[in-house]
């Protein structure tokens, strides 16, 4: 039977386990390995590179050195992994069919599967989802050849753009985007390409642009821009704002000049980059995960690992949820005495309609499977 989270509050902290180290699923089970699947995106994105470093943070191999003498803090016998995948939709789709215990995801994207709204409308609700932990921002980045004669999102029309691929998060938000200032994917000449393939296209002149969203600086975006002049294209004014005021999860930001070589401050929009599993995880391993991963050993390799690494802190941890926290991870969370910065805001409540009916269906293959 699972632990209630009093219960399991009470063990923990009678233990001492939640304030010294992660090992909530206790030595005895650290000779015996047990993996765990971390869904992330495609190789030239953010995702898989952090979803590697949380691997890493996480996992303490059968027979490793123990965190008290210098070795792997992570959870013992835990051998994670960051798979490659089509990124947060795909992700969404695995962890409800039992094909990943954990995933990478836009909290958007977390947001409208776990409500059935939005791009998710007509599936049924993936309520099998629960949050870990919000992440770091993403930004919406819409970069264009300078070549390409595109200085707006209205002049996307008829341009050879990428907007990702199927399954993507990207592509959610590019429907979202085109949406608000009135266009869709199809008044482009849209490829449904991985960013990789996408920036090799570029870099040809055989596409005009790319959507992408991810943490800055995307090592696709800064390597195309060290061959080839890019701009960024603002996504701001009143359509930006009317997105912003519509969803919870979206906020404003800057693209610093100097991010990528050559391209000038661009505004845009963000989204939070979060860490979902599956609901059916026992409640003490995503414990066990969630002390690991803010344990502060891991600091340093979260600052070492990764630019985006450096934003990944405790203090945001629950910042703007998709979904609702596994029970696991709130006892983590509230053991620490860590508690929503905007107590108005409940993941869980039931949806309700939004007024902006700007995001069109978009269909995962699959998904209509799903339970």
């Amino acid at each position: 039977m699972p632990l209630t989270r009093r219960t399991l509050l009470q063990r923990l902290a009678a233990a001492g386990l939640l304030a010294t180290t992660p090992a909530g699923v206790g030595r005895a089970v650290a000779d015996q390995a047990s993996f765990f699947r971390i869904g992330t995106g495609s190789t030239g994105g953010t995702y898989f590179p952090i979803g590697s470093l949380l691997a890493s943070v996480i996992s303490n191999p059968p027979g490793s050195r123990g965190c008290d003498r210098g070795g792997s803090c992570g959870v013992p016998g835990l051998i994670a992994v960051a798979q490659s995948t089509e990124g947060s939709v795909a992700n969404v789709a695995a962890i409800a069919g039992g094909r990943l215990e954990s995933g990478l995801c836009q909290a958007d994207v977390a947001f409208w599967a776990f409500h059935g709204e939005a791009v998710f409308e007509g599936n049924e609700r993936v309520t099998k989802l629960r949050t870990l932990a919000n992440l770091y921002p993403e930004a919406i980045q819409l970069v264009v050849r300078a070549d390409a004669g595109i200085r707006s999102v209205e002049d996307l029309k008829g341009k050879r753009i990428s907007v990702d691929r199927e399954g993507s998060g990207t592509l959610v938000d590019a429907r979202l985007v085109l949406a608000a200032y009135g266009l869709d994917v199809e008044d482009l000449e849209a490829r449904y390409l991985a960013s990789g393939q996408a920036v090799e296209l570029m870099r040809k002149g055989e596409l005009e642009g790319l959507f992408l969203v991810a943490g800055t600086p995307t090592a696709a975006i800064a390597g195309l821009a060290e061959t080839t002049a890019i701009q960024l294209v603002p996504i701001s004014g009143e359509e930006a704002i009317v997105i912003e005021q519509s969803w919870p999860f979206f906020s404003h930001t800057t693209i610093q000049s100097g991010t990528y070589r050559g391209v000038a401050a661009t505004r845009t929009l963000s989204v939070g980059a979060q860490w979902l599993v599956s609901a059916d995880l026992p409640d003490d391993l995503v414990t066990g995960i969630t002390a690991a991963l803010w344990h502060p050993a891991s600091r340093r390799l979260l600052d070492t690992g990764h630019p985006k690494g450096r934003l990944i802190e405790l203090d945001t941890a629950l910042n703007s949820l998709g979904v609702p926290l596994h029970p696991g991870a709130l006892a983590y969370y509230e053991q620490r005495g860590i508690t929503f910065l905007d107590e108005e805001y409940d993941p869980a409540e039931e949806p309700s309609t939004s007024e902006l009916d700007v995001v069109p269906q978009l269909q995962h293959e699959g998904f209509g499977e799903i339970e």
